[in-house]
């Protein structure tokens, strides 16, 4: 009996080890395709010390902005602004960003200086150096504002009181340029302020608007005369004026102003490298326009590439100048060129 009961015990032992599933030993598994390696997965990582450059694009507006009116104020040093109550320009400088502490090039004169501001290089590209109109020399070389602008369909304007100004473009880029110099031998018969009032009503994409009495006063009368005050106050009525006609036929909103100046002064001249030659103030105001002091380093060749960004044209690889991003309420330039050489702030 005892022994039928140990073959018993014996059988269902064998029995309980054969239903027993079969393991397979850890070293011998295989990984599915399913459940592939961690480490697959991982991207592989630069060094902490090594540095990545990623591409970045140019910052867009929403949408390229209808009109730009530059206006040029000859010879105006920041400090005359206040000095002069300029109360329309003031009143575009609190709607709108601006600095008092902007830089012209070397040399700081009148030709030269709207040579770099229309062109957005520095002279030795533009190859303006000379300061009076001299129609043999040509045109600032470079592709310009005008140039791009008149391409693009837009209606191009300059009005000078100076007319070596037409030194800055082609004729074929300008749908109008007018000047009254009143250096001329004949007296002009329409007078400067007559001249842009008319370009006002019939429209413009881009309009460059140069008053020259505060500057024509300082070589005579010196800079910050009482004389030279009282041509820059006169010289703000016309602005107001011209503010009055854009309001007059509802453009006014969709009009972007940027106001600055080819250089300062001291004494009764310019064109050296004196802190008070070069310092001129920049203003833009208008659509898309974000208020408040600009904390980025302006120079005068960042006025076309501004231009350029407001109204949709493309930027040229040879400006030396760049969109002053700030004012848009966009993130600056970390590459921004930083002025001409010898031209610091």
């Amino acid at each position: 009996m005892i022994r039928r009961l140990y073959l018993l015990f014996i059988l269902l032992g064998f029995l309980i080890q054969a239903c027993a599933p079969a393991t397979v030993p850890a070293a011998t598994s295989t990984p599915t395709l399913a459940s592939p390696p961690t480490a697959i997965l991982t991207p592989t990582l630069p060094p902490p010390t090594a540095e990545v450059f990623l591409p970045t694009s140019t910052p867009l507006p929403p949408k390229p902005i209808n009109r730009v009116m530059l206006i040029t104020f000859d010879g105006l040093r920041p400090d005359a602004i206040e000095a002069a109550d300029m109360k329309n320009l003031k009143a575009l400088m609190q709607t709108g960003a601006y600095t008092l502490s902007a830089q012209t090039i070397i040399p700081s004169l009148t030709l030269p200086a709207h040579a770099s501001m229309v062109t957005g290089t520095c002279p030795a590209k533009h190859i303006v150096r000379w300061n009076e109109y001299v129609p043999e020399n040509g045109f600032a070389l470079g592709t310009d504002i005008f140039d791009l602008a008149h391409a693009a369909g837009l209606r191009t304007v300059i009005v000078a009181g100076k007319e070596k100004l037409r030194h800055l473009t082609e004729p074929g880029s300008t749908d109008y340029f007018g000047f009254v110099d009143i250096t001329d031998r004949f007296k002009d018969a329409i007078p400067l302020e007559s001249m842009a009032i008319e370009q006002l009503r019939q429209d413009f994409g881009l309009m460059l608007m140069h008053f020259p009495d505060g500057d024509i006063a300082g070589h005579e009368f010196g800079w910050m005369s009482k004389q030279q005050l009282s041509a820059y106050k006169r010289d703000d009525d016309n602005l107001g004026l011209f503010i009055e006609i854009l309001k007059s036929r509802n453009i006014f909103n969709d009009t972007l102003f940027i106001i600055t100046s080819d250089h300062g002064g001291h004494d009764s001249t310019h064109g050296t490298d004196l802190p008070e030659d070069l310092t001129i103030p920049w203003i833009i105001s208008g659509p898309q326009i974000v208020p408040g002091e600009l904390q980025t380093p302006i120079y005068i060749m960042d006025t076309a590439a501004t231009i350029a960004f407001a109204l949709g044209l493309p930027m040229q690889l040879e400006w030396e100048g760049s969109p002053v991003y700030e004012a848009f309420g966009l993130p600056v330039d970390p590459l921004q060129q930083r002025g001409c050489l010898g031209t610091t702030p």
